[in-house]
């Protein structure tokens, strides 16, 4: 089992990087965030989860632990597969913290490949995770901030009907500046900024 890579990055689509390490290219998916924040050509230190049926073998990597476990509890639950699980984990896991507390619905299905059903069954699930294995919301339940702004569920929604993903949604709605007080307000700055 691969469980750690250390090598050169090259960014490929959206979720999608390849680590060279010493000549050897692993194709890795990994969360938007990661996406995001690794930098092209630079070395860097992804953890890994590898996903091998009789059909594939895939790596999916993350900056952190607490990443890593939230996707392998996700790919075992029912009606998740990999993709599926790696959309969650795109999502801050403060607000499917914030979700599990609301038993609010409408986050969880915004995300690509959850339907209604799919995302009352993770609402209970995410809850009994919680529990489970604390650490992997430590870092959120221990925070104590204002996430209005951050999460405005009328804001998220519009943006993800609009055809934007739920974690493209929250990374957007969460650098707004903080003088945007109404949810259309939200939606037009965060448009001007996509």
């Amino acid at each position: 089992m691969i469980s750690l890579l250390r090598g050169i990055i090259t960014k490929g689509q959206p979720n999608e990087i390849t680590i060279d390490v010493q000549g050897v290219g692993y194709a890795v998916h990994v969360p938007i965030d990661v996406w995001d924040s690794t930098i092209e050509g630079e070395e860097s230190e992804i953890l890994i989860s590898s996903y091998i049926r009789e059909d594939r073998f895939d790596l999916f990597g993350f900056k952190d632990r607490a990443s890593k476990m939230l996707f392998e509890e996700a790919i075992n639950l029912p009606g998740i597969g990999p993709k599926t699980a790696l959309e969650i984990c795109s999502v801050p896991r403060n607000m499917l913290l914030i979700a599990v507390e609301q038993q609010d619905m409408k986050l969880l299905n915004s995300i690509k490949g959850i339907g209604k059903k799919t995302a009352e069954k993770l609402l209970v699930d995410l809850k009994s995770l919680t529990e489970k294995q604390p650490e992997i919301f430590a870092k959120e339940m221990t925070e104590k901030s204002d996430r209005t702004a951050e999460y405005d569920q009328d804001a998220i929604e519009a943006l993800t009907t609009l055809g934007y993903p739920a974690a493209t949604a929250l990374k957007v709605l969460k650098e707004i500046p903080s003088e945007c007080k109404t949810s259309e307000e939200r939606v037009a700055a965060a448009l001007r900024s996509l």
